[in-house]
């Protein structure tokens, strides 16, 4: 029997360009270790993380595996569950530094193990790659802004339009039935900040199943793009955290710091999804109790006739321009992946894995 693992971005490309929640991958005060792996492109960091990962999915261990937005096939961390161990890429775009070295962070610098007179040979290459790499994060972001402002326009058409008292009228509802047994506590419970979905180099994906996986009721909310169920699950978490239960709150990357998409109640075994042609779900024949709200029914249709044209104008043009933003990040993964050549050949990856199994054997006796 393997350990259940579960698929996050803590990071992604968004309209205000990359945008981090690796400070909420594991706190300081409730981390045993977190190690910040350092060293560049192509060292083997994600193969690092992955293969520790699993080692100890096959041990009946549950795993996060904290996966790349610009590119999907690689990792950015792994989160060792029940031992409260994280490993994180702590390289640029997500410069993460030690904040306690010694009493909960450590090091570990995978650059310790290239050939550097062999890497100094390829200094103009290397240079100039990473310059082609910036650039075409630059205009990607520019297509993402003109698509978040768009996004924008949706959003508050939409929010004009919703019936307040049918919205806190559902939303009071949901308090009532899985909260009412529950008192105020003395101490909030903790907000933890990651994404569920990203634009990648291989289009919007998401990684909700993986998520949603073990929990007793899901909550799925429908409606359309720009039509934001944030104040709801907002009062959801406040309503949670007020009686002490911690919650996981995940975000929408066209609006990375305001709006919650995917909700999270552990201790209640409740879960609330987003649903729309981004990140979709089958609600029907599944193991968890699901409760369907159609979001459309609090929306005064009326407001909008006016608006329709341009609504789906928007929507058409928002598209065209994440689609753009795709495309130059595409180019960046491939100017990633020619930059990792002039590593990967200057590699000692035999003892990169030993060092693996060095770490491995620390983690299972405790001693790291």
């Amino acid at each position: 029997m393997r350990g259940k693992i579960r698929h996050i971005y803590p990071g992604g490309n968004t309209p205000k360009g990359f945008f981090s929640y690796y400070q909420y991958i594991l706190g300081q005060e409730e981390a045993n270790r977190i190690i910040c792996l350092k060293g560049g492109p192509g060292v083997g960091k994600s193969t690092f993380m992955k293969k520790i990962g699993e080692h100890f999915i096959e041990r009946e261990e549950d795993v996060d595996f904290l996966w790349c937005s610009s590119d999907p096939g690689s990792l950015d961390g792994i989160v060792l569950k029940k031992r409260k161990i994280a490993i994180i890429d702590a390289t640029s775009p997500h410069m993460v530094d030690p904040i306690n070295p010694g009493a909960v962070d450590s090091i570990v610098h995978l650059g310790d193990f290239w050939n550097g007179e062999a890497l100094k040979k390829c200094k103009d290459h290397v240079l100039e790659s990473s310059r082609k790499i910036k650039n075409w994060f630059g205009y990607a972001y520019c297509y993402l802004a003109a698509a978040g402002e768009l996004y924008g326009a949706l959003s508050n058409a939409y929010d004009d339009a919703v019936e307040d008292g049918e919205l806190y009228k559902i939303t009071a509802g949901i308090v009532g039935d899985e909260m009412a047994h529950k008192e105020i506590a003395l101490k909030p419970g903790q907000l933890k900040k990651q994404f569920a979905s990203a634009i990648t180099p291989a289009g919007v994906q998401h990684r909700l199943e993986s998520i949603i996986r073990g929990y007793d009721k899901l909550y799925m909310l429908t409606g359309p793009v720009g039509l934001s169920n944030s104040r709801l699950l907002n009062i959801v978490a406040e309503s949670a955290l007020y009686r002490g239960m911690d919650v996981e709150a995940f975000y929408c990357p066209m609006k990375p710091d305001e709006k919650i998409e995917h909700l999270l109640i552990p201790q209640l075994g409740v879960a609330f999804v987003s649903l729309n042609q981004y990140h979709d779900l089958e609600p029907w024949e599944r193991e968890e109790e699901v409760k369907l709200i159609d979001m459309n029914d609090i929306v005064d249709w009326s407001r909008l006739e006016e608006l329709r044209p341009m609504l789906a104008d928007s929507e058409r043009r928002m598209g065209e321009m994440i689609e753009e933003g795709i495309r130059c990040i595409v180019r960046a993964k491939k100017e990633h992946d020619h930059l990792e050549s002039y590593y990967i050949p200057n590699m000692d990856f035999k003892k990169i894995d030993g060092l693996r199994d060095e770490i491995i054997g620390k983690i299972e006796k405790n001693v790291l």
